[in-house]
Formats: C-alpha cells, sequence, structure tokens
C-alpha cells in the first residue's frame, strides 16, 4: 500500500508517522530518505520528536520538523 503522507522536498522523500502511547497521547516520528540517487541510499529515522493529543498534530509537527532539517543541511 501506498503512503499518501509521503511528499518530495528539496531531494527528501518525507514521509511523518505518529504512533498512539498508553497514556492516549501521540508521538511523532519521521523517515527522511534521500531521493536524489547521486548521493546514495541515505535514511534518518527520528523517534518521538514530540507528544501530542492528536495523531493530526503529531504527523504535521514531523512534517514541519523534517522540512526544517531539510532546509538546514543544505
Amino acid at each position: 500500500m501506498k503512503n499518501e503522507r509521503i511528499q518530495q522536498y528539496n531531494g527528501y522523500a518525507v514521509q511523518p508517522w505518529a504512533h498512539r502511547l498508553p497514556d492516549g497521547s501521540f508521538s511523532s516520528n519521521l523517515l527522511l530518505e534521500r531521493t536524489d540517487s547521486a548521493h546514495g541510499d541515505c535514511r534518518y529515522r527520528f523517534y518521538s520528536l514530540d507528544y501530542f493529543v492528536s495523531e493530526e498534530q503529531a504527523l504535521q509537527h514531523s512534517t514541519r520538523w523534517g522540512r526544517n532539517w531539510v532546509d538546514s543541511r543544505g
């Protein structure tokens, strides 16, 4: 199944995801994959970037965080 949350951004595939914690909050997580073949196969995984009351908030945070990370790398 294709993940519709994957976005292409400045040479990276930005794939946010969230999981529910026992207390009902959501952890925001992120997978970044370099899509430029000249740089080889690069994957970066980030777990528990922050915690939110809704899954949507967690996903939005992961996406913003990932874009900021890409922008700061140049």
